[in-house]
Order: structure tokens, then sequence, then C-alpha cells
């Protein structure tokens, strides 16, 4: 692995996970140079952002998804076999089913 250089600052937010001794010991093996950041400071990382409104999609999506009643799963399943049939007459190309 390339040493970033001295381009760089890299940014943690003192998780205890990211401030371990093998985290550490690798930061200084490639000489990366650590921004200092006080212990249990608000993550003022854009990304965390984008975690919280991924987080509330992926609520929304099971919310939604929970919402699917099995009897139209069960209706889909049942029409598989006219499916194929169309998907052979058809020779696998797209068709109006």
């Amino acid at each position: 692995m390339r040493p970033l250089g001295n381009k760089w600052v890299f940014q943690m937010d003192n998780d205890p996970k990211h401030t371990s001794k093998v985290v550490a010991k690798w930061l200084k093996d490639n000489k990366v140079k650590v921004l200092e950041w006080p212990s249990q400071s608000p993550d003022l990382s854009p990304i965390e952002n984008v975690w919280a409104e991924l987080k509330k999609h992926v609520r929304l999506c099971q919310e939604e998804w929970a919402k699917i009643h099995p009897t139209y799963c069960g209706r889909l399943v049942e029409g598989y076999p006219k499916r194929l049939t169309k998907l052979k007459q058809f020779k696998g190309n797209a068709n109006k089913y």
C-alpha cells in the first residue's frame, strides 16, 4: 500500500476502534498525517448526514415492503407457468405479459 504522503490529513472521530493500537501503528507506519480532534466531539463529516438519510430511506423501504400482501406474492408465483410459456413462445424476447 502506498503512503498517503503530506498532501492528505486524515480526520477521524476518536471512536475507540479508530484509536486502537493496531490502527495507530498502521497510521504511523504509513506516515498518515492525522488531524487532532477532541474526544467525544461532534462528528462534522458530511457522510454522517448521508448515513442518517440512508437509514430513513431504508426504514421507509422496510415499511413499504411490510405492506405488500402475501396474496399478491402468491398471484405472482401462480402466474409463472403462463409467463414461462410466453417466454418460450417469444424465444426469450420481450413480450406483453
